[in-house]
């Protein structure tokens, strides 16, 4: 039976995006944690040894997104943004190309299916380079194992562990980066 005539299928809801995306990152042997602290911080954060990424979600808002993704790039090796329009993941593919944002992943959740990912996410920096964030993201590190551990609630509020810091950038605020600003 097809759907009457002018009628517009759902939008996913955005939990539906970031579930797709737990069970693509725990099908590649993550450990996913979903709004971790309760306060949507991080939509969802995953682990996989000492390798830490976080992804973003959005139904709607692709700018927005991405913006989030490089306001967190300090704490995991790597970020990706889940969308739910295969057109907008690939526009956005395509439009950040190149600049601070092309190390950012971008993936397009499909309804009920999985996701595919649209462009890798790549670590922000080569092993042995230069690493401005190499001590956030230890510190963030810790936090994880002492999640693993048991030795801190699940609930602990993680804004609190990154808001302290907001000028990991060499002195720069995350927000006063420019999209299209090449990299260092």
């Amino acid at each position: 039976m097809s759907a009457p005539v002018g009628a517009r299928s759902r939008r996913p809801r955005e939990s539906e995006i970031v579930a797709a995306a737990r069970r693509h990152l725990e099908a590649d042997g993550f450990r996913v944690w979903v709004n971790p602290d309760g306060r949507d911080y991080f939509d969802l954060v995953a682990r996989r040894g000492a390798e830490v990424g976080l992804v973003e979600a959005k139904v709607a808002g692709t700018r927005t997104v991405l913006e989030q993704a490089l306001r967190r790039r300090a704490w995991g090796n790597w970020v990706a943004v889940v969308l739910a329009s295969e057109r907008a993941a690939w526009r956005l593919a395509h439009a950040t190309a190149a600049g601070r944002a092309a190390p950012v992943g971008v993936w397009w959740a499909r309804r009920g299916t999985g996701v595919t990912v649209v462009r890798a996410a790549r670590p922000w920096a080569e092993p042995g380079g230069d690493d401005p964030f190499a001590e956030l993201r230890a510190r963030f590190l810790r936090l994880l194992d002492a999640l693993e551990a048991g030795t801190v609630p699940e609930s602990i509020p993680w804004e609190g562990v990154v808001r302290e810091v907001r000028r990991a950038s060499g002195g720069r605020g995350f927000r006063e980066w420019r999209l299209d600003e090449p990299l260092p």
